[in-house]
């Protein structure tokens, strides 16, 4: 049995009179952009079903998910967000890499996350192939841009 990881009940987040004056990032890796572009669609998507203003949302391109952690530290020091979601997706090959990059981008958020007062929301798929990443940005297993969004809406009102 497989479930749909997106599935949130939305009566638990704020109403659209808190969110429309909130502001969010989406910071979205260009590698792999098939999935992550699809994740960030899901994000933006479910930022404005819940009453977020189009311009309070801005979506940032990086070229990969190691530089999402950079990113988000500059635009945490350079804007006002209530949150930023970072998204990336990074699938197992054959060389030590994938465990790099994984290591690199996940201490990054926590060190992020420890040390600000903007939560960044980590939306870092780590799949052991490709088809774990479909199944995981629109797929089988929902949308986990979705889930970031709500996770970003969730720790922005705490």
């Amino acid at each position: 049995m497989t479930t749909d990881l997106s599935k949130y009940d939305p009566t638990q987040l704020p109403g659209a009179d808190v969110l429309r004056r909130q502001r969010y990032a989406i910071i979205v890796a260009d590698w792999n952009a098939e999935i992550t572009y699809a994740m960030a669609q899901g994000a933006r998507d479910t930022f404005l079903q819940h009453g977020v203003d189009e311009e309070n949302i801005t979506i940032v391109h990086v070229p990969g998910t190691v530089e999402l952690t950079y990113a988000a530290a500059r635009y945490m020091e350079r804007y006002d967000f209530a949150a930023i979601v970072v998204i990336g997706c990074v699938i197992q090959g054959d060389t030590p890499h994938f465990d790099y990059v994984c290591q690199s981008v996940t201490q990054g958020v926590a060190m992020l996350n420890a040390k600000g007062d903007t939560p960044v929301i980590f939306s870092v798929l780590t799949t052991l192939n490709r088809q774990q990443a479909l199944d995981r940005c629109g797929g089988k297993l929902g949308n986990k841009g979705i889930e970031g969004a709500v996770t970003a809406i969730k720790m922005a009102n705490l």
